[in-house]
């Protein structure tokens, strides 16, 4: 079991840096500010955000704000090899040495600016990976202080299962949102209540706001119906949605719109009645549950 207490939103830090917003350091300690203040305190990092950039991008801009390290919990994932400047490799590929997990937390640790890691992800799974070499890794890093939980990112409930047998595995982040239920239905979130493995959510607004289509569109009708029962914007029923399932998934929002930020929590207040959390199942599906 996790021995961290997250944010019940997290803010994912993806697209902060060059890879979108390319946000100034000032812009960046301002967005980590406005996040704590409204009770969003964990941030969802990962070392090739912004070409391995973004991790040193937000160390500065947390270090400039002068907010306690305790006051904020920080996740980040490796493993992905990508083809970039700061790297010699020349095809994208995947490394889950012993050497190179312990080598990438502590170039994370310099970057962030910090002591310590609240989660440490593998980012996506290796067909290579040796699951006694990861735990030897993974073990080290909890010994030293460097790492307090370990988890996975995109690992099916069987790749799980193998590094489960050899170390504490605490979280899993997955795709999961009303247009990307497949976690609900193929066995995943059903494994990680039975293991206690906290699931995580990355892309939980779906592709609602993103793709015209016969789904989004019948989503989209729905939840203009929703908005005004509950009073509460789409992309906050949205995560409400998500937050009903009972593994306690936790969503990771991409936002950094001031706005949107501020609405996010309200989704952890928001209850949902049972027929319309079917309903936006429903209209995903395009067909009546079985």
């Amino acid at each position: 079991m996790s021995k961290t207490a997250l944010s019940p939103i997290i803010s994912g830090t993806m697209n902060w840096g060059v890879w979108d917003k390319n946000l100034t350091t000032k812009e960046m300690e301002n967005m980590i500010q406005i996040c704590v203040e409204n009770k969003i305190t964990t941030f969802d990092h990962a070392d090739i955000y912004g070409g391995y950039t973004t991790e040193a991008d937000f160390g500065k801009a947390f270090k400039a704000s002068k907010i306690s390290r305790e006051k904020l919990q920080l996740i980040t994932k490796c493993g992905i090899q990508m083809i970039a400047e700061s790297r010699t490799n020349k095809i994208k590929h995947y490394d889950y040495s012993k050497e190179y997990i312990i080598w990438s937390v502590e170039e994370s640790l310099k970057k962030l600016k910090t002591d310590f890691v609240d989660v440490f992800l593998l980012h996506r799974p290796s067909p290579l990976m040796q699951a006694d070499e990861i735990a030897e890794a993974v073990e080290k890093l909890k010994a030293e202080g460097k790492i307090v939980d370990f988890g996975l990112s995109n690992f099916t409930s069987s790749q799980t299962e193998l590094i489960r047998q050899k170390t504490e595995v605490s979280y899993n982040q997955v795709q999961f949102s009303a247009t990307h239920y497949e976690a609900m239905v193929d066995g995943s979130l059903d494994y990680m209540q039975t293991h206690g493995i906290r699931p995580l959510s990355w892309n939980p607004l779906g592709t609602v706001f993103r793709e015209d289509t016969k789904k989004t569109r019948r989503l989209k009708k729905l939840l203009a119906d929703l908005v005004q029962k509950y009073g509460f914007g789409s992309d906050t029923l949205l995560l409400a949605w998500i937050l009903k399932h009972p593994s306690g998934v936790i969503p990771i929002a991409g936002t950094v719109n001031i706005a949107r930020i501020q609405a996010l929590m309200k989704a952890v207040e928001l209850e949902m009645d049972k027929e319309d959390w079917f309903a936006i199942w429903t209209e995903s599906m395009g067909d009546d549950v079985p």
